[in-house]
């Protein structure tokens, strides 16, 4: 109990980070494309103020104040600043706590369930990556190759220690996922001039594949597939949200991975038992 306790509180402050992940990544990327952009055009760079996971500080949206130490505790703060900016009175989002409750929660899920251990680790680690993709993709509809990329060959290379699957489940894994989404992409366009999903949603189905083997990808994409239409129904349904809008297949494809992980094989088990 000490240990899950332990690590609950570490991600509460990695929620954190990962606040500040989900927000600045994304324009760290646009900056970056549209400094390409203007090398390709063989235009002047625009002069920009540095801009990373640093710098520059957190500060208030609204006036500017910086956020001091003592104001950035994980939702300790947020309480005590009853939800708004020290300085201005503002009204702080509460969407930044409850990201870090929902971090703090799932590593310690992940505690419980896999043990102090290299497995458990790893797997912490990749939860901490699936939040920052899911809420970015939310945002964005986006799954930046910085996170998904780097994951994949994590993955690849932990099946060299056999830490989630084998090397060869893991290779044929990768080359599946991937390419399994990228022919469902292609026939749907083909078929109805329109595109269904985005090429950061092959990458992370690669990324599942080669921590957890080809073995788990049909689990996978079942239940992503379905918590998604139901979502996307109910959303249509009763909040009258636009069809013609997207919605990020990301999330439940993060969140369908995360469940393999921990009880993919108990899942499997259950449906051969019940179907078999």
């Amino acid at each position: 109990m000490v240990y899950i306790g332990c690590m609950a509180l570490l991600g509460l402050f990695i929620g954190s980070f990962l606040n500040v992940v989900i927000l600045r990544l994304p324009v760290m990327m646009q900056r970056s494309w549209d400094m390409q952009c203007r090398e390709l055009l063989e235009l002047e760079p625009i002069a920009a103020e540095k801009f990373n996971l640093n710098t520059p500080r957190s500060r208030c949206p609204n006036c500017g104040h910086l956020i001091r130490a003592l104001e950035n505790i994980p939702v300790l703060s947020y309480l005590v600043q009853r939800g708004r900016c020290k300085h201005c009175a503002e009204k702080i989002s509460p969407r930044y706590p409850l990201i870090e409750l929902f971090t703090a929660l799932l590593t310690g899920i992940v505690a419980w369930k896999l043990g102090f251990g290299w497995q458990g680790a790893f797997a912490i680690l990749l939860t901490w990556m699936l939040i920052a993709l899911a809420f970015i993709d939310i945002d964005h509809q986006l799954l930046p190759d910085d996170i998904t990329l780097p994951g994949l060959w994590l993955g690849l290379g932990l099946s060299l220690f056999a830490l989630f699957t084998d090397m060869q489940s893991a290779l044929i894994g990768a080359i599946a996922g991937y390419l399994s989404l990228w022919l469902i992409y292609h026939g749907f366009r083909i078929l109805t001039k329109k595109e269904g999903m985005g090429y950061g949603d092959f990458k992370l189905f690669a990324l599942f594949g080669a921590w957890f083997g080809w073995q788990q990808l049909p689990l996978i994409i079942l239940l992503s597939s379905l918590v998604g239409a139901v979502i996307g129904i109910a959303m249509i349904t009763f909040m009258g949200r636009d069809r013609q809008i997207p919605i990020p297949f990301g999330p439940y494809l993060a969140g369908a991975g995360w469940l393999a992980m921990l009880w993919g094989h108990e899942i499997t088990t259950a449906y051969i038992n019940s179907f078999g």
